[in-house]
């Protein structure tokens, strides 16, 4: 149901004042809101229950990502029966509040059919109209028309949504589609100063916009209302679009005491707070002092005790920005990975050229307490020596160490040298270690071409990658769910993420760990600092350590050393080099012997096998495809001379690399150990496919640079069609019978719809989405409506082909839309591994070659040729991430979870995005609204 406008006293028909869903017009609530007793929108009649009211803002430093997350409050706030509000200019705009209140436009969120008028005759046409297209007049009959018609039918405007219920959609007819301000702010117009302007002499230039043609204007607007398409185009945004700043004032009592009044003013109780620690200390004094600030605004006759009553408690939940990801008790924080990107394309181009003239590069990234971003750029990258502050070189001498090392890089070869320090590195008696520095002790004691490169701000901008779009949308749902459960006796939250499972914490509680890892560093205690951060982060350290080593002090005994067999199946996927090389390096630092065999089984049964040195993996990290060779051909082609191959090569165990051919080529193995004793040798396969489709793991290798590959082909694809303005395309996905690819890929992209193999295409499913694109696009204003993006997996049907949907939605589309199709095809397989799948290659790569190096038995071959011995099940395994955990799973476990015949798991922990996906798309919310 649309907003009712209401004529002004006087009955002046051109100022129309706009209610919300509760009957009250923006005037009143500046005048203190709504009484508490009135029922409103989102409750029973009767009940009480004020319509919740949710606002977000950004603070701090910004990062990639934090569109997407306020993207996510915003209409999950709605889709679960709320208000949503932003707050620009984070607490600086909490602070000010709004010193010019002129009142919004909304966007009509329905677009009805018009029958004849009482001036027409019966053979008049009833052709759809667009609403926007209607004299105002007209708009305003017709809004008055339907509120009389809901007030006459007691109609519950908020549908009878329960918050608490995550399973319910409001319908997106509850409330104005837009309120105009989302163009002004994705635009950063809206505030121009044409009395500044005339000042400097600028008047007849047009250069920037005090308003827009509706006569709307951000200046002076700090806390603002928005609605469903406000937001629309935000995923692919950097930054924050609805701005950050530092704020002094809100340190004080008397800046939050106005925040406080802001709020109450706006009738908000529930705050999503997206920025670092600071921001989020903030936030929770906020709330620790509201009852406080509550009391002394009655004191001062601010509020009325009303409004004392109704918000006598605030609801606030944190979501983590910062491209450091220095936040404790998360793995990741919105905007790092974006980071690790823009390091990652950096260090890749400089690496050539590096590599080219033989040179030393020392880079600075960014990082003062944190050296997440270095040490994972150092992994990547194949950097040769990193400096971080939670972890500084082993020995005070740190210029010899690092000079000792970089020495014998280059005495086997290595062309050139990367040294990246994080901002905050320090030596172990906390003097900080500085770039210009480090390149002098290279120049003066090796005598290296140096040169120094500062990432700095380039690091925080740029497009979000596929990973933060998708974690800030996830955690901005969880937040909004977080904020409806909150009561006065529940801790502030904070919203994180372990392995691949959304977390809520006690925000104090992160806040005081992540600053205790500051003051560990002050007092020298690093072990202490260490211990503050995850397992992954220290298992990540220790990767690098190996992979840069090539100390002999680290080798096991001559009678503990193996010979390792590595072997790629299936098609290839990023990140498959990058795991290879850190066992190959791994090999080398325990004194075992890595054995590459190429081409897969087939290159086995000729021999095609060959041990990898030190250097010739050096640069693995970061291509793409599979240097190793591989196919899809399973042991079952020779069984009999695939052992006899294990025999003539002394395998003493194998490390298996790929997808759910690779799965199904160890159990095979292990299901034959009793025929071939050859097979009775420790071995592990590490998932690597796009497809994402091996049982029981929830990332596969690969599946990260696909989904990277499909956003930036849709942000293309997207680009057109928008600027066609009324075009739908079908873009179609590999993935086989998982749709693990296109569900993500929706939610990254913000596709309207997305069809799976899981569920496939019907006729009743295709009619319903058809309808819904008409209805979508009749709600567009005339000339701005919106490109749309389809996601169809390759096999999610055999009947309805990508061809054909596009054909069905061109022809129902008619006059609303035109319709194209895309197939990404092969795109999604190749390029450049991204940072998150080569870092996850190393660490899971050395969580494989541990277990086989405690499992392996020297001379394994032939201390037992064709001889049977005991064996256990529990040395053939897949190592697997699951939920908060990497778990070695053996091949009975994973067979029971297993769909042979589809190629899949039975259970997928993503099966519920796809309906994610088509509720921030507004599919549900469109059908809920009939």
């Amino acid at each position: 149901m649309s907003p009712t406008p209401v004529q002004a006293e006087g009955g002046d028909s051109t100022h129309v004042h706009t209610k919300d869903l509760e009957g009250v017009t923006e005037d009143e609530h500046l005048d203190g809101g709504v009484e508490s007793e009135e029922p409103v929108s989102g409750a029973a009649p009767g009940s009480g229950k004020r319509q919740k009211k949710i606002a977000v803002l950004t603070s701090g430093g910004d990062s990639a990502g934090m569109n997407a997350a306020v993207r996510a409050v915003v209409r999950q706030a709605i889709a679960r029966g709320c208000q949503a509000y932003i707050i620009r200019e984070g607490w600086e705009g909490l602070v000010r509040g709004n010193t010019s209140e002129p009142t919004p436009a909304p966007t009509r969120p329905a677009s009805p059919v018009l029958g004849p008028t009482p001036s027409s005759g019966p053979n008049s046409s009833t052709k759809s109209v667009s609403f926007s297209s209607l004299p105002p007049s007209r708009q305003i009959a017709l809004d008055a028309a339907a509120a009389e018609a809901a007030h006459q039918e007691h109609v519950d405007l908020g549908n009878g949504v329960s918050y608490t219920s995550a399973d319910e959609v409001a319908p997106l007819s509850d409330a104005p589609l837009s309120f105009g301000f989302g163009g002004l702010l994705r635009d950063g117009a809206g505030e121009g100063d044409l009395e500044e302007m005339a000042a400097h002499g600028m008047q007849n230039v047009v250069v920037a916009d005090e308003e827009d043609e509706q006569g709307r204007s951000l200046k002076g607007r700090y806390i603002v209302r928005v609605g469903w398409d406000d937001v629309r185009g935000w995923l692919g945004e950097g930054g924050t679009l609805i701005g950050s700043s530092r704020c002094p004032s809100f340190r004080t009592r008397e800046g939050r005491l106005q925040a406080a009044h802001n709020l109450i003013k706006y009738g908000i109780d529930c705050l999503a707070v997206c920025g670092g620690d600071g921001s989020l200390t903030g936030a929770d004094k906020l709330r620790g002092e509201w009852p406080s600030l509550v009391e002394e605004l009655y004191d001062e006759g601010k509020i009325d005790e009303s409004q004392k009553d109704a918000y006598g408690h605030l609801n606030i939940v944190g979501l983590v920005g910062s491209i450091d990801n220095d936040m404790s008790m998360t793995d990741l924080t919105i905007g790092a990975l974006t980071a690790l990107h823009r390091i990652c394309e950096s260090i890749d181009s400089i690496s050539s050229t590096a590599s080219s003239h033989s040179r030393a590069f020392v880079i600075e990234v960014m990082g003062r307490h944190c050296g997440w971003l270095a040490l994972l750029a150092g992994i990547a990258t194949g950097a040769d020596f990193i400096f971080i502050p939670e972890n500084p070189p082993a020995t005070e001498d740190w210029e010899t160490e690092m000079c000792d090392l970089l020495k014998s890089h280059r005495a086997v070869g290595k062309r050139k040298s990367i040294v990246i320090v994080a901002e905050g590195a320090l030596d172990r008696n906390l003097k900080a270690i500085k770039p210009d520095y480090v390149k002098k002790i290279l120049v003066d004691r090796l005598g290296l071409d140096t040169r120094v490169t500062t990432l700095g701000h380039t690091q925080r901008g740029g497009v979000p990658c596929a990973y933060d779009r998708i974690l800030p949308t996830l955690q901005g749902v969880q937040a909004v769910q977080a904020l409806l459960d909150a009561t006065p006796e529940t801790p502030s939250y904070m919203i994180g993420t372990q392995e691949n499972k959304i977390t809520k914490v006690p925000l104090l509680e992160a806040v005081a760990q992540t600053q205790a890892v500051a003051a560990a560093i002050e007092h020298k205690d690093f072990v202490k600092a260490m211990s503050f951060r995850d397992s992954e982060f220290q298992e990540m350290l220790q990767a690098f350590n190996i992979s840069s080593s090539l100390a002999i002090s680290q080798h096991v005994p001559k009678d503990k050393r193996l010979r390792i067999g590595l072997i790629h199946v299936g098609a290839p996927a990023g990140g498959m080099n990058a795991a290879t090389r850190q066992a190959v390096r791994f090999c080398h630092n325990r004194g075992h012997t890595p054995v590459a065999i190429y081409n897969g089984f087939e290159g086995l049964l000729d021999d095609n096998v060959s041990e990898l040195s030190w250097l010739r993996v050096d640069t693995w990290t970061t291509r793409g495809g599979s240097e190793l060779g591989t196919n899809r051909s399973l042991p079952t082609i020779d069984l009999g001379n695939v052992a006899a191959g294990f025999q003539r090569h002394g395998l003493d165990a194998l490390l298996v690399i790929g997808g759910f051919e690779a799965f199904h080529s160890v159990l095979t193995l292990e299901q034959n150990r009793a025929n071939y004793p050859s097979f009775q040798i420790p071995m592990i396969h590490l998932p690597a496919t796009i497809s994402n489709n091996v049982p029981l793991t929830d990332f596969s290798l690969g599946s990260d640079t696909s989904l990277n590959a499909l956003v930036d082909a849709c942000d293309a694809i997207k680009q057109s069609a928008s600027a066609s303005r009324n075009r739908v395309f079908v873009v179609e996905t590999q993935g086989g019978m998982s749709g693990y690819i296109a569900t993500m890929g929706a939610l990254a992209v913000g596709a309207v719809l997305v069809y799976t193999p899981e569920e496939g295409i019907s006729l009743s499913v295709l009619q319903e989405d058809v309808e819904f694109l008409r209805k979508r696009y009749q709600l567009d204003v005339k000339g701005k409506s919106e490109g749309r993006l389809v996601i169809k997996s390759e096999k999610s049907s055999h009947i309805y082909t990508t061809e054909v949907l596009t054909k069905i939605f061109k022809e129902e589309g008619k006059e609303l839309f035109d319709a194209r199709s895309a197939s990404l095809g092969h795109t999604l397989q190749g390029g450049v591994p991204s940072p998150l799948d080569r870092t996850r290659a190393a660490r899971l790569a050395l969580r494989c070659m541990q277990f086989l190096e405690q499992h392996g038995t020297p001379n394994a071959q032939a201390a037992h040729k064709g001889k049977s011995r005991k064996y256990s099940t529990e040395t053939a395994t897949m190592i697997a991430i699951r939920g908060s955990k990497i778990v070695y799973a053996t091949m009975d476990e994973v067979l029971k979870v297993t769909d042979m015949k589809l190629r899949r798991g039975k259970m997928e922990w993503w099966s519920d995005i796809k309906r994610l996906a088509e509720v921030m798309g507004g599919r549900e919310g469109l059908i809920a609204s009939g």
